[in-house]
């Protein structure tokens, strides 16, 4: 029986567990869900505000890791690995509250630079049918940052992560200067040969789901306009009613959608492809590398 591992990834908008393995499909690797947790716990909200983890905030968050460890118990999971992206990259009182939750639960938890970040999200992509000899590029749009890497001949040749995500956009946090940034980042590390377009991240995920397009099937520029057009100027209520979206995705799809359409009309691509994995099945994989 292969074994299962527990990931927790703690981002700046949702907390999530997936408990998971490694299993073959027609001789090919890829990560099995066994068990999939989402909270939307929002960090980011506090943080990208005042700085710092409220005290109820840091308790709700104690409480959530002590659920997720109740859960890895009973899956049996050989291995637990837990990483902190943006929001608690920031936090001043990070160090604090990843104390307590060490105490509390006896989980210790990463602060994972957005490189680390990259490096297990783009792990797993050894695990897809990618044709290497292409360029290609991935964009990572989370609460707190978006990651840009650009690939050639199936090797890293740049990346970087952004101040600009969908929480920081809610809470009027990004800086005018950021989108310049990646704007002349783009354009200085994408020449004009064109690249392949890979996007990750829950938004992405939904997106491509409410557009109704088969797995493997990208997503146009058209049809994200035409989504972010529907979207933009309803309540979050009514686009919890019409789209059938939890309240903290209902909020955070449109942010989300404007970083993609904008990196897209950079790039001037017109479809991108939405593998449906993230850091989650990262740490999955690298966990398994590091058990075989």
């Amino acid at each position: 029986m292969p074994k299962r591992y527990a990931a927790i990834d703690i981002g700046s908008n949702a907390v999530r567990l997936l408990i998971g393995e490694i299993s073959k499909e027609n001789g090919h690797p890829y990560v099995k869900k066994i068990s999939y947790t989402r909270l939307p716990l929002r960090l980011g909200e506090e943080v990208f505000d005042s700085g710092e983890i409220s005290m109820k905030k840091a308790d709700d968050f104690i409480k959530t890791i002590e659920v997720f460890r109740l859960i890895a118990d009973i899956f049996n999971v050989s291995a637990i690995r837990a990483c902190a992206t943006s929001a608690m990259r920031e936090a001043r009182n990070g160090a604090e509250v990843i104390q307590q939750i060490k105490r509390s639960t006896g989980i210790q938890i990463e602060v994972i630079s957005g490189d680390e970040e990259a490096r297990l999200i783009f792990g797993t992509f050894a695990l897809l049918d990618i044709e290497r000899s292409k360029p290609y590029l991935v964009i990572d749009v989370g609460g707190g940052s978006t990651e840009i890497n650009v690939f050639e001949h199936g090797k890293r040749v740049a990346a970087k992560s952004f101040d600009i995500g969908t929480v920081r956009m809610l809470k009027d946090k990004v800086d005018k200067k950021c989108w310049k940034e990646m704007k002349l980042w783009i354009k200085e590390h994408v020449e004009d040969n064109p690249h392949l377009v890979y996007a990750t991240g829950g938004n992405i995920n939904k997106i491509h789901k409410l557009l109704g397009v088969r797995e493997k099937t990208p997503v146009t520029s058209r049809a994200m306009n035409q989504l972010h057009a529907e979207l933009e100027p309803l309540s979050i209520g009514q686009r919890m009613d019409l789209f059938q979206l939890k309240p903290d995705r209902a909020d955070v799809i449109v942010p989300a959608l404007e970083i993609f359409r904008f990196c897209m009309n950079v790039l001037k691509c017109k479809e991108m492809y939405v593998p449906k994995i993230g850091l989650s099945d990262g740490i999955i994989y690298d966990l398994h590398k590091k058990k075989m």
